[in-house]
């Protein structure tokens, strides 16, 4: 790891974070969640793993994301709730192939936020595609010998 290299995926944190935040200000919609942080880290660092693809980071917070809302109407917001909320996230995202680490704290924010069903669509949907196709741009023009995506589905 090189300076050069540490200050690209810095770099590419940056944007991302920073363009789901102004457009979520300036349309006054909700676009940026606390998990969308940590995703970045895999976007720019790990772009070639599969935790990175396409189908991981956008099917993991959709697929955790609706686990968590699942646990919350159910059963509300408890300590049990928010554990069991985790755990079945990490079981659908095995299941449906879309493992993606940050995204196991999707349930946790919804549970503890309360939030509603709209949430899987904004900031989740929304904000996860927005991540990926901000990665692969910023990965095509980059120049730093990184394929993103290796694969979209």
């Amino acid at each position: 790891m090189n300076w050069k290299t540490a200050l690209f995926s810095a770099l590419g944190g940056f944007i991302s974070i920073f363009a789901l935040s102004f457009v979520g200000q300036w349309s006054e919609m909700l676009l940026l969640m606390a998990p969308f942080g940590a995703s970045c880290v895999i976007l720019y660092v790990l772009p070639e793993s599969t935790l990175a693809q396409p189908r991981s980071v956008i099917g993991g917070h959709v697929v955790s994301t609706l686990a968590g809302l699942t646990v919350l109407g159910l059963f509300g917001s408890h300590p049990w709730s928010l554990a069991l909320g985790v755990g079945l996230a990490i079981l659908l995202m095995q299941l449906t192939k879309t493992t993606h680490p940050p995204a196991g704290a999707d349930p946790l924010v919804v549970i503890a936020s309360g939030v509603t069903w709209s949430f899987v669509f904004t900031p989740v949907l929304i904000g996860s595609v927005t991540l990926v196709l901000l990665a692969a741009a910023y990965h095509r023009f980059s120049r730093q010998g990184k394929s993103y995506p290796l694969r979209w589905l």
